[in-house]
């Protein structure tokens, strides 16, 4: 019953897309347990470079199921993005490989133009977040107005409560943050569309992973971002809106304490971070320049 967990050790990009990739070769199934299209995982295979925000890094082998757990937060266009572009690399990815949570919450247009405003309205003391609507999607769900992957099985239901969040988000837009109101209709014809897509990827995978588990299937779970982004744990507030630490794998997949095997934590020589917020011995200047690099080749590291 092995179920291994890939973490990172400091603050995100370390390098755990590779060492994910390295791993599923022996797995059966490989999960994703936490964050959103937030976090970007490259994997390059002889001459081609495959860049992922929502799908495991697994799925670039030919065997694995991979798996989207509940602890992520999905935007339906930026996956279905994903999906097209993986398909066009000749990476298969249907209804048969890819599973998503029901239980997983989604991210809305309302979500995006929430987060942009409320980073600017924090003026100097904006946390620098992605503005891909992670805070507020998760906001959404702690606060039990979140929209559930679940309710795109049902097209009446999705079209009804993509409304009143859309609502709802529109008057916060307005009235605390005086910005433009979304087109409702438009979100709402949106994601009726998602609905007929991704219908068909949405599972329970917790029932999944532990009846493979059960017959002896090898999982690993893949983090995204890194321990001290850990809401709970981190250097708040400057952190991530979910758990990247190995306990979260269980959490975010619905998964035992029992099935763990083996935890390993990915780490760099030297830190870096992205966003705002406290950093120790940070370094300044031509040195740190040169350790970043510019983004030209693929080891640099420049986001």
């Amino acid at each position: 019953m092995p179920l291994d967990i890939v973490v990172g050790a400091q603050w995100g990009d370390e390098g755990k897309g590779r060492m994910v990739d390295y791993l599923a070769a022996k797995a059966d199934y490989v999960a994703r347990y936490n964050g959103g299209d937030n976090a970007g995982h490259t994997v390059t295979v002889e001459d081609k470079t495959f860049k992922l925000h929502l799908i495991p890094s697994g799925i670039i082998h030919p065997h694995p199921i991979v798996v989207i757990g509940n602890g992520v937060v999905v935007n339906p266009a930026v996956l279905l993005d994903e999906i097209e572009r993986l398909e066009s690399a000749g990476i298969t990815v249907t209804p048969e490989r890819l599973k998503l949570s029901h239980a997983a919450h989604m991210i809305t247009p309302s979500h995006l133009a929430l987060d942009k405003a409320q980073e600017a309205a924090r003026g100097k003391s904006k946390l620098g977040t992605t503005l891909r609507g992670i805070g507020p999607a998760y906001t959404s769900k702690i606060s039990r107005k979140g929209l559930r992957l679940a309710v795109l099985l049902d097209e009446q239901t999705c079209t009804e409560v993509v409304r009143t969040q859309a609502k709802e988000i529109n008057q916060a837009l307005k009235v605390l943050y005086n910005a433009e109101p979304l087109d409702i209709d438009e979100i709402v014809q949106d994601f009726a569309g998602y609905s007929k897509k991704l219908a068909p990827y949405i599972a329970d995978v917790s029932i999944l992973l532990t009846d493979a588990l059960e017959h002896d299937k090898r999982i690993l779970a893949e983090g995204a971002q890194g321990t001290l982004l850990d809401l709970d744990h981190g250097t708040y507030p400057y952190v991530t809106s979910s758990n990247p630490t190995a306990p979260g794998a269980l959490v975010g997949l619905g998964l035992g304490v029992g099935y763990v095997d083996t935890i390993t934590g990915v780490v760099k020589a030297f830190q870096t971070r992205v966003g705002s917020g406290p950093f120790p011995t940070e370094i300044d200047g031509d040195i740190a320049e040169k350790l970043r690099g510019t983004g030209e080749h693929p080891w640099d590291e420049f986001g």
